[in-house]
């Protein structure tokens, strides 16, 4: 197949991993050849993420890209003689290569792009990994580069795994990746769900937390009975929710990719609100209020039962001390620390002051 037949193809390219790993699945069910290819490493400028996938069928149509058009025809020419032959390879492209120069890989950037058939066995664990994704449960799939042999790990198997520190550690992130582990090269695909952030209380941080939100990425949904406050009109970028957190927050499945921000100062609905995320594994819990009202907080939530420890987890006074003022200001501290505590990184000025 000619090269410019290929670029012919390009409308398909954009779609998001979750959308490719389906469609490598559906069309694999379909009775289509297969392939699949990923990004398993790069170096300079490359224009595509360690983790991008490419799929293509045995007629050349493919979906996804692993470079942003610079190197899918070669790649699509070689998944064609993979599929036919039942194999997998790894290609690589870069400044110094006339092929990458030739397609336009001439940005300083190299990639490594591991290719493989897609067999019965590969298609089965994809369907679980997908299935999983939906689910919102995180879930590794492990790939030996070198001999094909996969597995797939759950999050609920993920303790005794013997890869359980690196898998957790990369879980969390949410990101695909190489490791090299027991002297074999392996590639981590990840199905993390996407962080998302509920807020109580339809408030005016509320709503700049909703565009900021939608900003970097976050599902936001508000939740607040008070109907006065929750109105489309007032948050059209977050899902709205006009019940009482005891109603609202059961459905939507508190996890570890949950932040949950208190915003009402009305421990009526806040505290039930907090009562579920205390008991989830949210990975971010912030309160509004003085350090008077929230020892007032702890309190209660002392009278129902909770540990030292687990009311450690909650963020109080809410947001990075920034000297936030306006809604706005406060939006941002709140989400400048949501982020810093889903990446668990330590803030420059709590390094600085450790040192």
């Amino acid at each position: 197949m000619l090269m410019s037949s290929m670029f012919g193809r390009l409308g398909h390219m954009l779609a998001s991993d979750e959308d490719i790993l389906r469609k490598a699945q559906e069309w694999k069910t379909a009775g289509r050849g297969v392939a699949l290819a990923t990004v398993v490493e790069t170096w300079g400028s490359a224009p595509r993420p360690v983790g991008s996938h490419l799929v293509i069928d045995g007629e050349g149509n493919f979906l996804g890209s692993v470079s942003g058009g610079c190197v899918e025809g070669d790649v699509v020419a070689e998944a064609l003689d993979v599929i036919e032959i039942g194999s997998r390879r790894m290609l690589e492209f870069g400044v110094a290569d006339e092929t990458a120069w030739r397609v336009g890989l001439s940005c300083g950037g190299r990639i490594r792009v591991y290719l493989e058939s897609v067999d019965a066995n590969r298609a089965d664990l994809l369907a679980v990994f997908n299935a999983e994704r939906a689910a919102r449960r995180p879930c590794a799939l492990i790939t030996d580069v070198a001999s094909g042999e996969q597995r797939l790990v759950r999050a609920v198997d993920l303790a005794a795994d013997p890869m359980a520190e690196i898998l957790d550690e990369r879980l969390r992130l949410g990101k695909s990746d190489s490791a090299i582990w027991a002297g074999k090269e392996l590639f981590l695909t990840f199905a993390a769900p996407p962080a998302r952030l509920i807020t109580i209380g339809a408030v005016h941080i509320a709503q700049a937390l909703a565009q900021a939100a939608k900003l970097v990425g976050f599902d936001m949904t508000v939740v607040d009975p008070r109907t006065a406050f929750a109105t489309p009109e007032r948050f059209p970028d977050a899902q709205l929710l006009a019940e009482w957190p005891d109603a609202a927050l059961p459905a939507l499945r508190l996890d570890r990719y949950t932040a949950i921000a208190l915003l009402t100062h009305d421990p009526r609905i806040d505290d039930q609100a907090l009562v579920h995320a205390l008991r989830a594994d949210c990975f971010y819990i912030g309160a509004l209020g003085s350090r008077k009202t929230h020892a007032k907080r702890l309190e209660r939530m002392r009278g129902k039962g909770f540990s030292e420890e687990g009311l450690a987890r909650i963020r109080a006074p809410i947001g990075l001390d920034i000297g936030a003022d306006s809604p706005g200001e406060i939006a941002i501290a709140i989400l400048g620390e949501v982020i810093a505590s889903l990446r668990r990184k330590s803030l420059r000025a709590d390094t600085e002051k450790a040192a």
